[in-house]
C-alpha cells in the first residue's frame, strides 16, 4: 500500500509496531523491482555574496557529506518517534542522498559567483578550503506534526594547515501538505533550499 493512500493514524500504527527503540534500516523497501519514480533536489537561487560581483580568490573542495547508514542510501526516509526509520516504497533519490546533497552544495556555491572555484575530490584543483559536512537529518518527520527536517553540521577547514576556520549547524523544518511522497519531497526541497542558501552565505563570509 502506498503512503499516499494511508491515513495518518494508520501510518503511525504501522510504524509503532516496529518498536520505538529500534532504528529500522530497510535497504530494499521496494523489493527487487526498480522504483516507479526518482526524485532530485532543486538548486536554490544564488545567495547574496556581499562582494559586489567580485569573487574571492579561493577555491573550495566539497567532499560528500558523512551520514549514518539510515541516510546513506537512495531511499527517501520517513521518521517516526523513536526514532524509527522507514522509507517510501517505489520511490528513490536520483543517487545516494549524500551524493545528491554534495552536488547541490557545489551548484549553490558556484551560483553565488563569489568564489574562484568549487570542486569535487579528484578534480585536481589547488584547494584553499574544504567544506566538510555531516548530514544529520533529511527526512519526513511524522512524530506528531508532518514536516520535512533538514539538518547539517558544516566545517570549513583550511586545506593548507588542516585547521578549522569555522563550524556551524544549519537546520530548517518545513510543514508537509500530506504524507504522500510528492508532498514530502516538495517540503524536503524547500527545507534543503533554505539550508543551502544559508550555508553558501556562511562560506562566503568566512573565506
Amino acid at each position: 500500500m502506498r503512503l499516499d493512500d494511508v491515513r495518518h493514524g494508520g501510518l503511525r500504527r504501522a510504524f509503532s509496531v516496529i518498536g520505538l527503540s529500534l532504528v529500522l534500516v530497510v535497504a530494499g523497501c521496494a523489493g527487487s523491482s526498480a522504483p516507479d519514480a526518482y526524485y532530485g533536489l532543486t538548486t536554490p537561487p544564488a545567495a547574496e555574496t556581499g562582494r559586489a560581483g567580485r569573487a574571492a580568490r579561493v577555491q573550495v573542495l566539497v567532499p560528500a557529506p558523512r551520514a549514518l547508514q539510515a541516510l546513506d542510501t537512495a531511499s527517501i526516509a520517513v521518521v517516526d518517534t523513536g526514532p524509527v526509520y522507514t522509507y517510501f516504497p517505489k520511490a528513490a533519490w536520483t543517487d545516494t542522498l549524500p551524493k545528491v546533497v554534495q552536488a547541490k552544495i557545489v551548484q549553490s556555491l558556484e551560483n553565488t559567483r563569489g568564489l574562484r572555484g568549487v570542486g569535487l575530490p579528484g578534480e585536481g584543483l589547488l584547494i584553499d578550503y574544504q567544506l566538510q559536512s555531516d548530514l544529520r537529518a533529511f527526512e519526513l518527520r511524522i512524530d506528531g506534526q508532518d514536516r520535512a527536517v533538514v539538518e547539517m553540521m558544516v566545517r570549513l577547514v583550511n586545506d593548507r594547515n588542516g585547521r578549522t576556520k569555522a563550524t556551524r549547524i544549519f537546520r530548517t523544518e518545513v510543514p508537509a501538505k500530506s504524507t504522500s511522497v510528492t508532498d514530502a519531497v516538495a517540503a524536503m526541497n524547500a527545507a534543503a533550499d533554505a539550508v543551502l542558501r544559508e550555508i553558501s552565505t556562511w562560506v562566503l563570509s568566512n573565506v
